[in-house]
């Protein structure tokens, strides 16, 4: 399938596998646009706890989806701003709080379907890399080049506490580990588009490796698929 800008790399991986980071510097260095999915679910958390509704609601939670503007935009540095309903929410969406909100969101069959539909249109064009939890089973198992990222546990919780230790908010490894591994536990399980890795998929354990030669892999690996 010939898409009109490029290629589509689905990168798909359990939480703190380090796939925003890997995406991002993919992206930079396609000239390719950056999608992140989950920050989509993020925002549908955001504005839930905002207005005080229940994020355990089925139906209210895919009614506020279809009611909700996400608009993803790349600015010239490359990086990309999430705007909720016009405002800027990309530093709001990635409190502890909202993450633990977007998991119990993002496994509602309706919203899920709300927000697929809007992704599956970023990704027909092509010249994308975009990153979650089921693009390459469920968003595009059509494209080109599929990755799964992995890293052990004690790794990836310790990249979310690194993480969110740089941004100010402070909390105990030990309560990151428990929530990474609730996580991974609802990700792998939930009825609905569950965390898998695709046949076809080129599996990473970046345990021990930077970011840069993580995204210098992936970027080969394309390479090769469109043949350049």
């Amino acid at each position: 399938m010939k898409r009109p800008k490029g290629l589509v790399i689905a990168i798909d991986g359990p939480v703190g596998a380090g796939k925003s980071t890997v995406a991002k510097l993919v992206a930079r260095k396609l000239g390719y646009l950056y999608v992140d999915t989950g920050a989509m679910y993020r925002a549908v958390a955001l504005k839930a706890l905002r207005l005080g509704m229940d994020i355990n609601d089925p139906i209210v939670m895919a009614m506020l989806a279809e009611a909700t503007d996400i608009q993803l935009q790349q600015q010239g540095d490359g990086s990309v701003r999430v705007f909720l309903d016009g405002e800027d929410v990309t530093e709001a969406i990635r409190t502890p709080e909202v993450s633990e909100a977007s998991s119990i969101v993002s496994a509602h069959e309706g919203v899920r379907k709300v927000l697929a539909e809007r992704q599956k249109a970023m990704a027909e064009l092509g010249g994308v890399v975009m990153e979650g939890r089921d693009i390459q089973t469920v968003i595009a198992p059509d494209a080109e080049v599929k990755i799964f990222l992995t890293a052990s546990l004690e790794e990836r919780a310790k990249r979310k506490w690194l993480e969110l230790q740089q941004k100010g908010i402070s909390v105990s490894y030990e309560e990151v580990l428990q929530e990474v591994k609730e996580r991974d536990e609802r990700d792998k399980t939930r009825a609905i588009a569950p965390l898998r890795k695709a046949p076809d998929a080129v599996e990473i354990d970046t345990t021990g490796m930077t970011p840069e030669e993580v995204a210098e892999k992936i970027v080969e690996l394309a390479r090769k698929r469109a043949g350049v």
